[in-house]
């Protein structure tokens, strides 16, 4: 009977496996993990099985999920935890999914007349704390289809969630072997720099979106890791190895030098 019970007990709790075939499928549709070495690639499996146990995945307004698209979503949005482990998945459960562009409805106080507006925001994700992850499947499929032009609406998100395990998003996540103090100095003049920039200069791969708050530069330059980690470097090498540090070795790392970086 104990035996009976544990094993009984052992399979409720383990995640279901994913075939080798759809494993295969998204690999090929991935080049992020594709890119991966053996190791990281099984590290990412494990890892990606236990999201898609733990997290609740809603279609809205006509998108269209299947277990293709839940996986390489999954892929993706454990790539950013793959050096923090499972443990940096925890505090949210839902992730919305809509086919492309969603409205959020935004109020902004004007602080020298104190007029307060509302209006209607059109995103492509967004991140919640202690609340859902929200994404629009067309810009999923468009960072498959140009995984090295500085974008990923999925990474994005996902260090916004990172960023969040500790508290409101500032752009400093939890950080385990690197110090904090570091990590704030050289984010901060990093930030520093890009927010003294004309905002249509072309002088830095950071997108200037980047300096609505701490929290939008960490994510934006998490996209640059995964996707241009050499420009991103050149622009900025502490901040570079800094998120080296905190991700591990870019997938893209090599790949620059070769001529594949696009624009979207």
């Amino acid at each position: 009977m104990p035996g009976r019970w544990w094993h009984s007990l052992r399979a409720r709790f383990e995640p279901a496996p994913i075939a080798d075939s759809l494993w295969r499928r998204a690999l090929t549709g991935c080049p992020l993990a594709r890119r991966l070495d053996s190791e990281r690639q099984d590290q990412l499996r494990r890892l990606a099985t236990l999201f898609l146990a733990r997290k609740n995945f809603h279609a809205l307004a006509g998108a269209v999920l299947d277990d293709y698209w839940r996986l390489v979503i999954a892929m993706q949005a454990c790539l950013p935890a793959l050096q923090q482990g499972a443990a940096s998945l925890r505090g949210w459960r839902e992730i919305l999914i809509y086919p492309g562009e969603f409205k959020v409805r935004r109020s902004h106080h004007d602080d020298h007349t104190g007029v307060v507006t509302v209006g209607d925001e059109a995103r492509i994700g967004e991140a919640w704390e202690h609340g859902p992850l929200v994404l629009s499947l067309a810009d999923v499929q468009l960072d498959l289809e140009q995984p090295w032009d500085g974008y990923n609406v999925v990474v994005h998100e996902m260090a916004h969630k990172l960023d969040m395990l500790d508290g409101p998003p500032d752009g400093v996540p939890p950080l385990v072997d690197i110090p904090r103090r570091r990590w704030i100095e050289q984010f901060q003049l990093a930030y520093d720099r890009l927010a003294s920039a004309p905002p249509h200069s072309h002088d830095s791969p950071i997108d200037h979106y980047a300096t609505e708050s701490a929290s939008e530069y960490f994510a934006v330059v998490s996209e640059l890791h995964y996707s241009q980690p050499a420009l991103l470097r050149e622009a900025e090498p502490a901040v570079a190895d800094l998120l080296q540090a905190f991700y591990g070795r870019s997938p893209a790392a090599g790949r620059e030098s070769l001529g594949f970086c696009g624009s979207r």
